[in-house]
Parts: structure tokens; C-alpha cells; sequence
């Protein structure tokens, strides 16, 4: 007999990197122990990194073992019958303390052939911006493998590349192919296709405690790249209380829901949902159950619970599969 569903939280898998920093502790108040802390992955069933219970009766389980037990109760009727027993979509938070490199990924056909992955489409919500903090999306005008590769080769890459200041509350959606890199001094909720395939394009010659610079791929990236410039910030509603639209495409939909006090939620049982609270704290109330979620948290709703109420004072971005 399968237990009682209830909303489900996971501990963090926090990953160190060269360009790191505290602030996924600072702002986010994740148990981070390290001064280059780049990524808290909130959900995740990429190998070797599969969340696991830290709430409730199923505390303990990780979301494979839950999904391969009950996959039309967490994953729903509708993403089971799509994706089978995968978890398709990544959660993560990231705190960069310096530039990331620039990087491209690799779409779905492409990802299969070479990596029997799934390809990378992904989405930013930016929690937190210093001042004069851009990211680089895409070209300033459209450009092609030859153009590209001189600048590479004669370190002036950045030269042909779009850069957007950001602040907080922008999103940028990024389709594969988008060349991109998150600027220094942004703290972002990511969204992404479950997939940990990068291509590495240029690090700006920087190099790790060791002396040791970071691998490149440069020949993997030269078909995977879209060398036209690319509109990526999107523009969205704040309506109180309600569900208001940010990114809606074949893998994720994303809403933006500016919690003032009280939201009655009804589900169809087709997908999972998943809150992740980006400003604020707000609960989450259905037959019984009553839990509470602070900045930072992330939390899966899964498909079999129908019905329930989120309040609170809260920014939330809610994430299903439509």
C-alpha cells in the first residue's frame, strides 16, 4: 500500500566551484562550509547526485526510489507516460562570485547522440544583483563558425557577445545552442532539462588552486552553437495571488506567483509541481498537512495532491510540466 503523499523536501547538494561564494549561505541559508559554494542543486536525479527525503514518513528515500515506487503519484499520469520513470527536469541555486565560463549546451538530438543525455534548455530568476552585476546571452548581431572562431583563437570572444545588466526579479530563458555565461556578483535560481552536459567554450585563462587551467571543448561546441542573436529576457505580470506566466515551453512552465496572503491551488494529477520561494516565507495547507517555507527552500507537490492552499507574504516561482 503506498503511503500518504505529502509535499516533499530534499537536502541540498551543495558543489563547490572555482567561482563560488558564500552567499547561497548569506541569502539563501544553505549549510554551506566552503568559501567557493557555487551551486545548492534542490532537485535532482543526475547520477551520482539524486536527492533525498528530509521531511515526513518518507525521510530518508531518494526521489528514484519514490519514483520508481509510485511514478503516476509523484511524477503524474501525463510526464510518466512522456518521460517514463525520469525526473526530467533540474532545480538548482547559484551564487557567483566571479564570472562563470562561457559555455553553450548541446540540444536534445545532439545530447543523445553523443552523451545519451538530454539536451539543456534552461531558465534564470535572478534573487539578487550587486551593482553593475550582466550576464553575456547569445551574439550582438548574427554571426557564423569563422567569425566566431578568429575571436576565440584571438582571445576577443567577449567582444562579439551580447552582455545585459541584471537585477533582481529578471528572468533569462536559454534555449540550447545559446552561448551564455552568469556574470560576477548574481545569485540565480536555475531551471533546467535534467542534464549536466556543458560545453566549455573560454574560462578567461584563469586557473584553479593547483595552476591548473579548466578543460575546454571547443570542437563539441562548434555545431551546438546558434550563431544568430537570440532575444532571452522575458518579460512577465506580478498579479497578487495569482499564477502569472514567465516561461511556458515544451519542457518546464514556469510561473511567478507575488503571495500577499492567501492562494487556493487545484491540480489535475497530469504533473508535478514544484515551489521554490524566492523572497518571503509562506505555507503550504491541505487535509491535515501544514508546513513552512522560507527563502531558499524548494519543494516538490507531487502530482496525486489535487488540492491545497499556499499563504503567506512570499515571491514564489512555481514549476510544472504542461
Amino acid at each position: 500500500m503506498n503511503p500518504k503523499m505529502y509535499p516533499l523536501q530534499f537536502a541540498p547538494i551543495l558543489k563547490e566551484r572555482i567561482w563560488g561564494g558564500e552567499k547561497l549561505k548569506t541569502i539563501l541559508n544553505k549549510p554551506i562550509v566552503s568559501k567557493i559554494t557555487g551551486e545548492s542543486w534542490e532537485l535532482s536525479t543526475v547520477e551520482g547526485d539524486v536527492s533525498v527525503v528530509v521531511n515526513g514518513t518518507l525521510k530518508g528515500k531518494s526521489l528514484m526510489e519514490l519514483i520508481d515506487e509510485m511514478p503516476n503519484e509523484i511524477l503524474g499520469t501525463k510526464v510518466y507516460e512522456r518521460f517514463g520513470k525520469q525526473f526530467p527536469l533540474l532545480f538548482k541555486y547559484l551564487d557567483a562570485r566571479e564570472d562563470l565560463s562561457i559555455q553553450v549546451h548541446p540540444n536534445d538530438v545532439l545530447a543523445k547522440e553523443r552523451h545519451n543525455s538530454f539536451g539543456k534548455t534552461e531558465m534564470w530568476y535572478v534573487l539578487q544583483a550587486d551593482t553593475d552585476a550582466r550576464i553575456i546571452v547569445g551574439f550582438k548581431e548574427d554571426s557564423g563558425k569563422e567569425e566566431y572562431l578568429k575571436h576565440l583563437n584571438d582571445k576577443t570572444l567577449v567582444s562579439i557577445l551580447d552582455d545585459v545588466k541584471a537585477k533582481t526579479g529578471d528572468v533569462f530563458f536559454l534555449e540550447t545552442g545559446t552561448v551564455h555565461a552568469i556574470g560576477a556578483g548574481l545569485v540565480v535560481a536555475e531551471i533546467q532539462q535534467t542534464s549536466d552536459i556543458t560545453y566549455r567554450l573560454y574560462d578567461f585563462d584563469r586557473k584553479d588552486a593547483e595552476g591548473n587551467t579548466r578543460e575546454l571543448h571547443v570542437d563539441l561546441a562548434l555545431d551546438a552553437i546558434n550563431y544568430n542573436k537570440v532575444d532571452t529576457q522575458k518579460k512577465y505580470n506580478s498579479e497578487i495571488n495569482t499564477s502569472n506566466v514567465v516561461v511556458d515551453c515544451p519542457y518546464f512552465t514556469t510561473n511567478f506567483i507575488p503571495l500577499e496572503d492567501k492562494m487556493a491551488v487545484s491540480k489535475s494529477g497530469e504533473t508535478f509541481t514544484v515551489y521554490m520561494c524566492v523572497e518571503g516565507s509562506f505555507e503550504i495547507e491541505f487535509d491535515g498537512f501544514k508546513q513552512s517555507y522560507i527563502k531558499g527552500d524548494t519543494v516538490l507537490v507531487p502530482a496525486s495532491i489535487n488540492a491545497f492552499e499556499v499563504t503567506g507574504k512570499a515571491s514564489i516561482l512555481e514549476i510544472y510540466i504542461s
